[in-house]
């Protein structure tokens, strides 16, 4: 029998390909993507990262069982005190301040995913809550593993960031948060799955919007 985590990767097979073809992501690979483009990218994602890791701190809260709590604690505390120091370490590569990335606002799409996000991990169910978070890690990590399979780009600075994210540790989480919706899906009903797909294809049109965010320098 398919894997649930497999259905939904089919489910949302035209989007994620349309992020693969998107001129933000091709940009990084082959390294003409431009600057202001990607420091853009970098200021709202730094934005991103903050509610990603309420949305941590939701997960651990709602957990149904000890194990599954603590590595969602674990991934929260790892966001918060190291994921974005890198960043910002990262932002200062491009000229990018602490303080430029605490006054940057959300873009509307910013704040429109990451609004959906955190009502969906305090109105739905724990089922959802997982399937809404898995397409930022699993898409980002796809990405990443793609483009590293090409030519690095001149750019040390994008190479850095499909590193990043084609890096076996990160390949591991992803596999992780698969692992734990094939779970929550196995005795899971009919309308419990559809709403965790519901979740999953809504997000992952959020990170198709999020690259054409940046892509338009959207404010």
């Amino acid at each position: 029998m398919k894997k649930f985590s497999n259905q939904l990767r089919e489910a949302a097979s035209d989007i994620w390909e349309a992020q693969h073809r998107h001129p933000f992501v091709q940009g990084i690979g082959d390294g003409t993507l431009d600057l202001e483009r990607f420091k853009h990218w970098i200021r709202q994602d730094y934005l991103y990262l903050i509610d990603y890791s309420r949305l941590f701190a939701l997960a651990a809260a709602r957990s149904p069982d000890l194990a599954t709590m603590t590595r969602f604690a674990s991934l929260l505390n790892e966001t918060l005190h190291t994921e974005m120091s890198l960043h910002r370490q990262y932002a200062a590569s491009f000229g990018i301040s602490t303080e430029e990335l605490e006054r940057e606002q959300p873009a509307p799409t910013t704040r429109a995913y990451t609004d959906f996000l955190l009502r969906t991990a305090t109105v739905g169910d724990f089922r959802e809550l997982v399937a809404g978070l898995l397409p930022c890690m699993w898409g980002y990590c796809e990405i990443g593993r793609q483009l590293a399979t090409k030519r690095r780009p001149s750019d040390p600075r994008y190479a850095e960031w499909i590193d990043a994210y084609s890096g076996d540790e990160f390949l591991e989480l992803v596999g992780w948060c698969r692992d734990l919706i094939d779970e929550l899906a196995a005795d899971a009903g009919p309308a419990d799955r559809e709403r965790m797909q519901d979740a999953f294809l809504t997000s992952s049109r959020w990170e198709l919007a999020f690259w054409e965010m940046a892509w338009h320098l959207e404010r």
